[in-house]
C-alpha cells in the first residue's frame, strides 16, 4: 500500500493492509536486534512539528526516522515559533515547513488541523494527535501490540477504561476493531466522560446500514441499574457501564486510558473524576490470568505502579512496538 498522508485510521480500511503493517514492523524489530537495518530513507528529512508536549510519540518518530538513515528536524513547542507568535497560520507554517522536509509529522491542540496541514502540504502529512480527534499511529501500534502479546484480535473482549471523552487513541482505535470479527467491547467511564455519539454510530453503521438492535448484555447482570443500553450488531457488540470491577474477570484486554486535565474547562470537574478508576491488585484478581493490560501513557494515577511487575502489564512493551509501526509506516509513506 503506498500513501500519500497519515491522518486516521479510517485509511486502513482492510485487513490485508495491517498484516502488510505488522509483517514489516516484525521484519523491523528483527534488523533492529541484529543492528541491520536497511538505510531506507538515507539522504532524507522529516520534521516534527508539535504545538502540544510528546516524549513517546515524537522521540520514536525521530528514532525511527534516524535509524532508516533519514535525519530529523525537531521542535516541541512549535506555538513558541518566532512565526507563530506573530500570528502565521498552520497552513502558512506548513507550507513554510514543507519547503526544508521530506515529510511532517504533526501534533496540534485542534481537532482536524492534521486534515488542515495535509491541504496545503507539498509533502506528507502524518498526524501525531489533533486535539480530542484521533491518533491513528497510536491506534495502529496498539492493534499490533494486541496481535502480538494475544495472538489474535477476532473474538476479543475489550474494555476501554477513563476518559473516553476525550481520548483520542480510543476513538481511533474504535475505527479499526470493525476489521475484525465477533468483538465485544465494554466502555468504561464516568458519566461526565462518556465516548462521543459519532463513535457509537459509527460502530452501528458499519455493522449493519439497515438494521438497529439493542440489548443488555447479561454477563454484566445482576447490577443492571449502572448500565445504558448497548449496540449489538453484526460483529461488534459494545456496551456502556461505570462499573469496571463487574467488566474486569470477562476481558482479554484492558485498555487504560488517563483522565485529560488538559481538556477540562472546569478544574472542579477534573477533580472529581480523576480517580475514578485505579487499576490496582485488587483489579489485577479479578483480571483473567491470559488478558493484557495496555495504556498509551503516559499515565497518572489510573495504574499503581505495582501492577507493573504484573506479566500482563504490556504498556512498556506497548510503547516499545510504536518505534517499529512507525518505521513501517515511514517506509511505506516515503520509501
Amino acid at each position: 500500500m503506498r500513501l500519500k498522508h497519515i491522518l486516521t485510521t479510517q485509511q486502513f480500511s482492510d485487513k490485508k493492509t495491517l498484516e502488510e503493517l505488522f509483517k514489516l514492523a516484525n521484519k523491523f524489530e528483527i534488523w533492529d536486534k541484529k543492528r541491520k537495518i536497511p538505510q531506507f530513507l538515507k539522504g532524507m528529512i522529516s520534521a516534527s512539528v508539535f504545538y502540544e508536549p510528546s516524549t513517546r510519540t515524537r522521540f520514536s518518530f525521530e528514532s525511527a526516522m534516524l535509524k532508516l538513515g533519514g535525519e530529523v528536524l525537531t521542535t516541541e513547542n512549535a506555538g513558541h515559533f518566532s512565526s507563530a507568535i506573530k500570528g502565521e497560520s498552520l497552513e502558512d507554517s506548513i507550507r513554510i515547513i514543507g519547503g526544508y522536509c521530506d515529510a511532517i509529522v504533526i501534533r496540534h491542540y485542534e481537532v482536524g488541523a492534521a486534515e488542515r496541514a495535509a491541504k496545503v502540504s507539498l509533502v506528507p502529512i502524518i498526524n501525531a494527535g489533533d486535539g480530542a480527534g484521533e491518533h491513528p499511529t497510536q491506534a495502529l501500534l496498539d492493534i499490533y501490540t494486541i496481535w502480538k502479546e494475544v495472538g489474535r484480535i477476532d473474538g476479543l473482549k475489550i474494555a476501554m477504561l477513563g476518559d473516553l471523552l476525550h481520548g483520542r487513541t480510543i476513538h481511533s482505535l474504535i475505527h479499526l476493531l470493525p476489521l475484525f470479527k465477533n468483538i465485544e467491547i465494554f466502555l468504561v467511564s464516568p458519566k461526565e466522560l462518556k465516548i462521543p455519539q459519532e463513535y457509537k454510530s459509527f460502530l452501528r453503521e458499519r455493522n449493519s446500514r439497515n438494521a438497529a438492535a439493542f440489548l443488555e448484555f447479561p454477563s454484566l447482570a445482576p447490577n443492571k441499574s449502572k448500565l445504558s443500553p448497548a449496540g449489538s450488531l453484526g460483529n461488534i457488540k459494545f456496551t456502556e457501564t461505570e462499573d469496571i470491577n463487574r467488566v474486569l474477570p470477562q476481558i482479554d484486554v484492558l485498555y487504560t486510558t488517563r483522565i485529560q486535565k488538559e481538556r477540562f474547562k472546569s478544574l472542579k470537574t477534573y477533580e472529581r473524576v480523576k480517580n475514578s478508576f485505579v487499576i490496582d491488585e485488587k483489579s489485577l484478581k479479578l483480571l483473567p490470568k491470559k488478558s493484557i493490560i495496555m495504556h498509551p501513557l503516559p499515565r497518572v494515577s489510573e495504574i499503581n505502579p505495582i501492577v507493573d511487575n504484573d506479566q500482563r502489564a504490556a504498556y512498556f512493551r506497548q510503547a516499545k512496538n510504536g518505534l517499529y509501526i512507525r518505521m513501517a509506516l515511514l517506509k511505506m509513506l516515503l520509501a
